[in-house]
């Protein structure tokens, strides 16, 4: 049987989710809901589903799951609103904009009984969990360091509406962060200690997207910023995360062991080649295949492109582990603190600051679990 799932947030993000779902059998998203009716009510159309306020959405006992995809800042408000309704809740990332709020969810979680997971689910797809499988095969022995590099010219040339990402709740860190920084907690487990500066390099930018175009932005949160994460483990790792960088040779990361290194794809995505070197004494780079991964794909057609958006795995994920008992991957443990590291970094104090949760690598992907077998 599959889970019962209700959407609410009908943004664009809504469409990869509605456009995926049909080829779970574990997940069955019925209904949609949104502050604006309006906009509910042409996703419901456009993928056979029903359009409801939210108040219905959260009072309907058929409903097992509540997908929020709302706007950041309301992430925490709709996610207490779900659980105190008896709903588990899968969120987009990040889990809330505070650690604080993200506090209270667990705290919710806890009295409700309920489950909640959150994205990025990007390190559930092929290429991130060949690169957990060479980290845990020892191919280049103990983690000791690790890099971490996004760095673009903004997104105001491509994004229909980007002065949200300019304003308090906005940055790269908060925006594209939490893919780099669970990415690393997978491979690295999680993190104790963080060192960070930030910068502001342009007081206005000037939109070059469609319908906007023309239009100066003001902005009112770091859009460069550095830092250095300590794990506990004990290695440690330098983060970049830029929306003022034009060009840069970067990988988006590297891991460095005792025995070689790792050049992991970038973890906005699902898919791409990882890279090794070392191991054996042989200090070549090597491409690691994709064919021999340990899991197989789940209903999904040969023809699907390795690097597509297949931003629903955790939620499908979720849905098979409430169904069969066992954690889902991507708790709310892990989301507090990815989030709590994230917030150290966009600070950028440039003093140490103790991070003060913990939380557990998630499980590799099983064979026959809601992952992808490359892409």
């Amino acid at each position: 049987m599959a889970t019962t799932a209700g959407i609410i947030g009908c943004g664009n993000i809504s469409d990869t989710y509605l456009r995926m779902a049909p080829r779970f059998p574990a997940l069955a998203i019925v209904a949609c809901a949104d502050r604006v009716a309006d906009a509910a009510t042409a996703k419901a159309a456009a993928y056979a589903i029903t359009a409801v306020s939210v108040d219905e959405l959260l009072a309907d006992p058929a409903i097992d799951l509540v997908i929020n995809l709302t706007v950041p800042n309301a992430h925490a408000e709709v996610t207490l609103a779900a659980l105190a309704a008896g709903k588990h809740v899968y969120s987009e990332k990040p889990l809330a904009t505070s650690v604080a709020d993200g506090h209270r969810i667990l705290a919710a979680v806890v009295a409700a009984g309920r489950r909640v997971g959150c994205a990025p689910d990007t390190l559930l797809g092929g290429g991130h969990q060949r690169a957990r499988q060479v980290v845990d095969s020892g191919a280049i022995g103990r983690p000791l360091a690790a890099t971490a590099t996004y760095l673009t010219p903004g997104i105001e040339s491509w994004h229909p509406n980007p002065a949200f990402f300019y304003q308090p709740g906005g940055g790269p860190v908060l925006d594209v962060g939490p893919y780099y920084i669970a990415a690393l907690v997978n491979l690295m487990g999680p993190v104790r200690r963080v060192v960070a500066r930030a910068a502001t390099s342009f007081a206005e930018r000037t939109v070059t997207s469609a319908p906007l175009r023309g239009t100066k932005i003001p902005v009112a949160v770091p859009t460069l910023v550095v830092g250095t994460l300590e794990f506990a483990s004990g290695a440690l790792a330098t983060i970049m995360m830029s929306w003022d960088v034009k060009a840069h040779g970067h990988n988006h990361i590297e891991v460095y062991g005792a025995e070689g290194s790792l050049i992991v794809p970038s973890p906005i995505f699902f898919g791409g080649d990882c890279r090794v070197s070392g191991g054996g004494g042989d200090p070549a780079w090597r491409d690691v295949p994709p064919g021999d991964l340990p899991f197989a794909e789940l209903n999904w057609p040969p023809e699907a492109p390795r690097l597509a958006n297949h931003r629903i795995v955790g939620v499908v994920d979720m849905a098979e582990a409430l169904q069969s008992g066992r954690p889902h991957r991507l708790g709310a443990e892990f989301a507090l603190h990815t989030l709590e590291v994230m917030q150290a970094v966009q600070a950028a104090t440039g003093e140490s600051v103790a991070i003060a949760s913990t939380c557990a690598r998630p499980p590799p992907m099983a064979p026959g679990a809601a992952g992808f077998g490359y892409a």
